[in-house]
């Protein structure tokens, strides 16, 4: 117990045996009694008895800085642990409430890959209007083989490549991205499923945070 602590609690034993009787034996091999806690024993155990002489409890040793410093970091990872559970129990009925069958879940899941999917069609149409630029400006290419192009030549092919190239690039990050969508969709529809048949809100592993999209 900690300096504040036995404060408060010497304060409670004002009054002759409020608290009870306190008992111990000092490093000295003394026994000491008192109606409130003894100051010679506080780094060792305290016996706290009823006026009968029957034992109502034990009063710990008083921490040290580095058994403080272990109690309070102990009870900041309950706090955080507790913090957590709620907020999975929070989560969890809010997903249930956004999505109470399987259903709604599903249509859920064709809108956000709908934006995608349709992404993915505008770059490989202008993928294909590139590649159809290009054709002519291959063809011009034929007419100086072994030669250098012309610089306006060049820069045009230049410029459909890169053009080109980029849209590939966003064609791979589109398709990378439904891939993640549908995992987090996956994972969500698992925990849900749990839920519809009943397991608690908070429990077990849980699957995507809302949002999390």
């Amino acid at each position: 117990m900690g300096a504040s602590a036995l404060a408060a609690t010497a304060s409670t034993g004002n009054t002759p045996n409020a608290a009870g009787i306190y008992s111990c034996v000092d490093a000295s091999g003394k026994r000491l009694t008192s109606d409130r806690p003894i100051p010679e024993c506080l780094d060792r155990e305290q016996r706290v008895l009823n006026k009968d002489g029957s034992q109502r409890k034990t009063l710990p040793p008083r921490m040290n800085a580095e058994e403080r410093a272990a109690a309070e970091e102990r009870q900041r990872q309950k706090e955080l642990a507790d913090a957590a559970q709620k907020d999975a129990v929070r989560r969890d009925r809010n997903l249930m409430l956004r999505f109470p069958n399987e259903a709604a879940h599903n249509k859920a899941r064709e809108a956000a890959l709908d934006d995608l999917r349709r992404g993915i069609a505008a770059s490989e149409q202008h993928l294909k209007e590139l590649q159809d630029d290009r054709k002519p400006l291959t063809a011009e290419t034929e007419f100086y083989k072994g030669k250098r192009l012309p610089y306006k030549l060049k820069s045009k092919l230049e410029a459909n490549d890169a053009q080109q190239q980029a849209q590939k690039d966003i064609i791979a990050q589109q398709t990378s991205e439904i891939a993640r969508v549908n995992a987090l969709y996956d994972a969500e529809l698992a925990r849900l499923k749990r839920l519809w048949s009943g397991a608690a809100p908070g429990s077990g592993p849980s699957g995507s945070e809302p949002g999390a999209r």
